[in-house]
């Protein structure tokens, strides 16, 4: 009976153990599968001398990371020169309406104190005539009040006398005082009659002209001030343009792996041409290659899982794209080209997070390792473990 039973129990054993190695074998997995990343190239935006820093391939980099520049010292400054000249040009025109305008305020002052000067001695003038009109208007009215006005007209040679005169005398000098008094306060108003005319002196009318020209020279510093700082402007950008042709900082296009140089240190490039290579590590996934069989079974967005080589820990993926046989064209881009063994299969392309977001797994680019896509028999020792 202990016979039996142990014979029955060394069927069963090898029976698990052959049930084992063959869903091991048979589950759908990868012949091969490898991290990959898109590249990223970094290319001068102008010509000239290249600079790098000293960094290791396979080295770290951020992104706007600075790993040296190109200098173009030929760069054309010629439209910069220009405008630099048209600024002195407008800043001389400046320069000279702003003396033109000092001149003809101190010109303007000159003018005035002398119309000033003229205003007060012709109002003096004016009230001592009236001041003398006065005098004898009031002379001829007392005499003629006293009736002398008369005999002093009737005295004389013995011709014949006109008894009016001594009245148009008297209405003469009251005239004389009346228009004294209308020039003097005309004048005390910067008014000045004569002649039956409206009169000012000449450095007053002269003062008006310079008045004109001056506010006219005003308006043309103001003008002239507008084109300046018109140009200042135009220098500006020109500079910046100058400043970004004839020096640019070499920038870390991507978050991820300094890959490959392109270019040597002091080397001379061409605008465009590529001088860094990056790898892209926030763009991290798996290419794998399948057989026929296990290719016909998978579709897009499928979950499967990734273990590194040398590793126990199981990784989550899903399905991403399938490329099938022949897809070297898609390799192009990727940091790591396929094999002749896995162009000969049907690729595959995973997403694996953990590759992206854990520290300890990110940008590990080139590690290998295996994809399945069917649960297998030693799958819940495998978790056991983990």
């Amino acid at each position: 009976m202990m016979k039996v039973a142990r014979l029955i129990l060394g069927i069963v054993i090898c029976l698990t153990a052959i049930w084992i190695i063959v869903g091991e074998q048979v589950s759908g997995a990868s012949a091969d599968a490898v991290v990959n990343a898109q590249l990223s190239t970094l290319r001068t935006s102008i010509a000239g001398s290249v600079a790098l820093q000293q960094r290791a391939l396979g080295s770290s980099v951020v992104k706007d990371e600075e790993l040296g520049s190109v200098t173009d010292p030929l760069v054309d400054t010629v439209r910069l020169n220009d405008l630099v000249m048209e600024r002195d040009v407008a800043q001389s025109d400046m320069d000279k309406l702003v003396s033109m305008i000092t001149a003809t305020d101190s010109t303007i002052a000159k003018l005035t104190q002398r119309a000033k000067t003229y205003s007060m001695e012709r109002i003096a003038d004016l009230e001592l005539r009236l001041f003398s009109a006065r005098a004898r208007f009031s002379l001829l009215s007392d005499r003629a009040e006293q009736g002398l006005l008369v005999s002093a007209f009737s005295e004389g040679d013995g011709q014949q006398f006109d008894a009016r005169v001594p009245e148009l005398a008297l209405n003469y000098a009251a005239e004389k005082v009346a228009a004294l008094e209308i020039a003097v306060r005309a004048a005390r108003s910067g008014v000045y009659l004569g002649d039956g005319y409206n009169d000012s002196p000449n450095s007053e009318q002269r003062v008006v002209e310079l008045q004109t020209t001056l506010d006219g020279l005003k308006s043309d510093v103001i003008a002239a001030a507008g084109r300046k700082l018109a140009i200042e402007r135009r220098i500006k950008f020109e500079q910046l343009r100058s400043s970004r042709l004839q020096t640019v900082t070499l920038k870390a296009t991507v978050n991820g792996i300094l890959w490959d140089y392109l270019t040597s240190d002091a080397e001379t490039v061409q605008r465009g041409q590529d001088v860094m290579r990056f790898v892209d590590c926030d763009s991290a996934v798996v290419t794998a290659s399948v057989a026929e069989n296990v290719y016909r079974r998978l579709s897009a967005g499928q979950s499967a899982t990734f273990r590194m080589s040398g590793d126990s820990v199981i990784l989550p993926a899903t399905v991403t794209r399938l490329a099938g046989p022949g897809a070297q064209a898609i390799y192009g881009n990727l940091a790591v080209a396929p094999s002749k063994q896995h162009l000969e299969r049907f690729d595959v392309t995973l997403l694996v997070p953990a590759l992206r977001d854990k520290q300890d797994l990110r940008c590990a680019i080139g590690r290998t390792g295996r994809v399945f896509f069917d649960t297998r028999p030693l799958d819940w020792l495998r978790g056991f473990w983990r």
